[in-house]
């Protein structure tokens, strides 16, 4: 009864000041609000709204901050979850009663972001996050490319190459090709040097040419570095951020280079892999072998494989709830 009495006192102020206010838009913007305030106070004395704001919270997951590890370094942020309300309640209202499924989320954003973070190298996403990329160095190892090639796209991905600036120059059709299949690209420095030892002329043109190198080439310009042989120090860091680069290790090494067998190398890696992890690997026969049973193997241990970019950025892998508490990795059902 209360409720009738409120509904009605509002509906008859919104008439009477209508009827005053035909061509007066200050009363019409007031209105406007009288309606929204009014429609407002309707959702709130409804027991399905309430029902959702008061189920909210359990869903809530907050945001992760990016960080300076002590062992990891810098550590990207990861986005926060949590329930729209209006959005969910507009979802749920025909069906009149709370249903999971029609949960609409949103999500929130760190407070500190890897680009506030000092120049610092990174060797893995952000552990909330179960998204892992290849990190693929190509100096040499031409003719294995094609068959990692074809095995990615079999499988619909993409990946990081980072390509050494001679390489480039030598192979631009094999650059361009890269480039074509739609996989990110890095740079890995000019001339396969140990960065640690050059002095700071050199450390900044072996960034520079490999990146003028690629634009000429492929009109790309890398925004990740890869130091050779993963040795830096931190002018390293520091010039190949003045170049507008972040510089990217590993946390997961498939030691492709020693030429191992297909299927120790990939059980290696399969016992070793995260969430956010950064594999290290090369255009080698063991990795070419054994990269198809690897990307199913990584798959079937429920982690999506992407980008460098895709594994640093903020952005949640998906929106939505599951039913079995394990929350923020299924899409809501959309119908």
């Amino acid at each position: 009864m209360k409720k009738k009495v409120v509904h009605v006192s509002v509906f008859c102020i919104v008439v009477i000041l209508s009827i005053g206010a035909v061509q007066n838009p200050f009363s019409l913007n007031y209105i406007g609000e009288l309606k929204r305030d009014s429609q407002m106070v309707l959702k709130e004395q409804d027991s399905l709204y309430e029902e959702i704001v008061a189920r909210a919270e359990s869903y809530l997951e907050p945001a992760r901050d990016a960080r300076i590890d002590r062992v990891w370094k810098a550590v990207p942020g990861y986005n926060g979850l949590e329930v729209d309300v209006e959005a969910s309640y507009d979802k749920m209202k025909k069906l009149d009663m709370f249903d999971e499924n029609r949960l609409i989320f949103r999500q929130t954003s760190p407070n500190i972001h890897l680009d506030d973070l000092p120049p610092t190298p990174i060797y893995k996403g952000n552990e909330h996050k179960p998204v892992v990329t290849f990190l693929v160095n190509v100096a040499w190892g031409n003719e294995y490319l094609p068959e990692m090639l074809k095995t990615l796209k079999k499988h619909e991905l993409h990946t990081t190459f980072f390509l050494d600036g001679s390489w480039v120059k030598n192979n631009p059709n094999l650059a361009t090709m890269l480039d074509e299949e739609g996989h990110e690209i890095g740079n890995h420095a000019y001339s396969h040097p140990d960065m640690s030892k050059l002095t700071t002329g050199r450390i900044d043109e072996e960034i520079k040419k490999t990146n003028s190198v690629i634009e000429a080439t492929i009109d790309v310009t890398p925004k990740w570095f890869a130091p050779p042989s993963g040795s830096y120090n931190q002018a390293v860091i520091d010039h190949a951020d003045n170049q507008g680069m972040k510089t990217v290790l590993w946390s997961v090494d498939t030691i492709d280079w020693r030429k191992p067998d297909p299927t120790e190398m990939v059980d290696r890696v399969l016992s070793k892999v995260h969430n956010g992890a950064m594999i290290l690997m090369h255009p080698t026969e063991p990795t070419a072998k054994g990269l198809d049973k690897l990307i199913t193997g990584i798959q079937e241990k429920g982690y999506k494989i992407g980008t460098v970019s895709e594994v640093l950025s903020e952005e949640r892998v998906t929106l939505g709830v599951t039913l079995n508490d394990n929350r923020g990795t299924k899409s809501g059902n959309e119908n």
